[in-house]
């Protein structure tokens, strides 16, 4: 076997009248021995174990269920052990009775790749009958009066009326619910009342010059008010008002912010330096003091 150089390579063939050296030998799965490339099949060198590795079932005539049996092992033995313990007659029907389209005239077996569920009817058809026109669809299914909350409503027309308590109920929290209402839009008008006098009087106070140092003659003590674009100081409220009104307004809208130069006599306010000047010389006298 094999060759001077290589003393262990290749293998004879198990068949007696065979016998060739094979240098690439096939192992047989079932009987686990040596043959060649004629002789691999298990035909060809007679096998004495071919059926080794094959599985066997057994369909249940009273279930409709397979029953595996296993190699070397007595057949009975599966089918008692099956017919004890996993056998269920119910599920014959399931497994037999083949589901078919329910339409007129079709005889289309359901499975799961041609089946489509009706909207409205809810049932199941063919792709051929999917639409509710093909199949006449009945429509949506209506509720049946069998249903226990179903009775309780036909119970409660055929007996005598009696006072609703529901509506009773409702009319005393809306009236409630009315009277809360309007003790908080009271509230909120007496509020209002009494904020807009509180306005009136501080927009009277400011008009008259009082203030809280009103008394007193020092002039370095009374309430200054700066304005906000061009940052000119007044004495009260009523004097920066009309200094925005002449100055950075125009009909109402603000002429936007700009640099004012005031006059320290009147507190008019000039864009222009020259013209703030020619006022001051003008109207006191070339005084600014």
């Amino acid at each position: 076997m094999g060759t001077p150089e290589f003393p262990n390579l290749g293998k004879h063939c198990s068949v007696s009248d065979c016998r060739q050296l094979d240098f690439l030998p096939f192992t047989c799965d079932r009987c686990n021995q040596i043959f060649c490339l004629e002789h691999r099949g298990y035909i060809e060198h007679k096998c004495t174990k071919p059926n080794k590795d094959d599985v066997k079932v057994v369909i249940c005539p009273l279930c409709a269920k397979g029953v595996r049996l296993i190699p070397d092992q007595d057949p009975n033995i599966a089918w008692d052990h099956h017919v004890n313990i996993d056998c269920d007659p119910s599920n014959y029907q399931k497994v037999t009775k083949k589901r078919k389209c329910p339409a007129p005239g079709c005889r289309e077996v359901l499975v799961f790749s041609n089946t489509i569920k009706c909207r409205d009817c809810l049932e199941d058809h063919c792709l051929k009958h999917r639409f509710g026109s093909d199949h006449k669809c009945s429509g949506p299914k209506k509720l049946e009066t069998s249903y226990s909350f179903m009775g309780l409503f036909t119970t409660t027309k055929r007996e005598e009326p009696k006072p609703n308590l529901t509506s009773t109920a409702s009319s005393k929290w809306t009236s409630s619910f009315l009277s809360v209402a309007s003790n908080i839009r009271a509230s909120a008008e007496a509020s209002m009342s009494k904020l807009s006098n509180e306005i009136n009087q501080v927009w009277l106070a400011a008009r008259d010059g009082a203030g809280p140092n009103s008394g007193s003659g020092n002039k370095n003590d009374l309430q200054e008010e700066t304005c906000p674009q061009c940052g000119v100081k007044f004495s009260s409220a009523i004097s920066l008002v009309d200094h925005v009104q002449k100055v950075h307004e125009s009909n109402g809208k603000p002429l936007g912010v700009k640099k004012i130069d005031a006059c320290p006599k009147c507190s008019r306010g000039f864009v222009d330096p020259v013209s703030l000047v020619e006022h001051i010389e003008k109207d006191h006298g070339g005084s600014a003091a």
